[in-house]
C-alpha cells in the first residue's frame, strides 16, 4: 500500500515537473532585448516555473525543469544554437539552486530574497567566467569564426554578459517575489499534499 502511495506521489511529481518544463519552454519565446546591450542577449521569464518547482520540491526539481525546458526548446528549434541552449541551462541552474537552497533552509520571504540575490550574483559572475573560458570560444568554433582575442572576450563579458545577467536576475526576482507571496499558501499546501500521498 505504501509503495503504491509512493509511486502515485512520484508520478504526480513527474507530471508537475513536465508541465512546468513545458510552460518554461513557452516563456522562452516571450523574450525581449535590453537597450544598450547586444541584441542577442534577450531577457525571458522562463526561470519562474523552475523556481516554483524548486520551492515546492527541491533544488533538484528546479534543475529538472531547466533540463526539460532546454530539451524541448532544442527539439522545437532544431538544434540551431546548441551553445546558447547549454548557456541557458547553466545560467538557469546557477540562478535557481541558491534561491531554493536558502529557502528550504530558512523557509521565509527574507531567505527567498537573499537566495535570489545570491543566485543573481552567482549567475552574473559564473556565466561571465564560463563565457570567457568555455562558451565564447565554443560559440566562435561552432560558427566557424576566428578565435576571439582575450580583449574581445573580456569586453563581451564586461559590457554584455555581466550586466545582462544582473538585470535578468533582478527582473525575474522583481516578478517572482510578489507572485510567490500570493501563491505561497497554495504552494505549501501542494508541497505537503504531494509529500503525504
Amino acid at each position: 500500500m505504501h509503495s503504491n502511495k509512493t509511486q502515485s506521489s512520484n508520478l504526480l511529481k513527474l507530471i508537475i515537473l513536465a508541465l512546468l518544463g513545458t510552460i518554461s519552454m513557452m516563456l522562452m519565446f516571450l523574450n525581449f532585448p535590453l537597450p544598450m546591450l547586444p541584441q542577442y542577449l534577450k531577457v525571458d521569464f522562463s526561470e519562474v516555473p523552475a523556481l516554483i518547482a524548486a520551492l515546492i520540491f527541491s533544488p533538484g526539481a528546479g534543475i529538472i525543469v531547466e533540463a526539460v525546458k532546454n530539451l524541448l526548446y532544442l527539439i522545437y528549434t532544431g538544434a540551431g544554437d546548441p551553445i546558447g541552449i547549454a548557456s541557458n541551462f547553466l545560467a538557469g541552474v546557477i540562478f535557481v539552486v541558491p534561491a531554493a537552497v536558502l529557502y528550504h533552509k530558512f523557509r521565509g520571504i527574507k531567505s527567498l530574497v537573499s537566495g535570489l540575490v545570491a543566485g543573481t550574483i552567482l549567475m552574473a559572475v559564473g556565466m561571465g567566467i564560463l563565457n570567457y573560458f568555455v562558451l565564447l570560444p565554443a560559440y566562435s568554433w561552432f560558427m566557424g569564426w576566428e578565435t576571439m582575442s582575450s580583449q574581445v572576450k573580456f569586453m563581451t563579458v564586461a559590457v554584455g554578459i555581466l550586466p545582462f545577467n544582473v538585470i535578468k536576475g533582478i527582473a525575474i526576482g522583481a516578478i517572482f517575489v510578489p507572485l510567490f507571496i500570493k501563491l505561497r499558501p497554495w504552494l505549501e499546501q501542494k508541497r505537503i499534499s504531494i509529500s503525504y500521498k
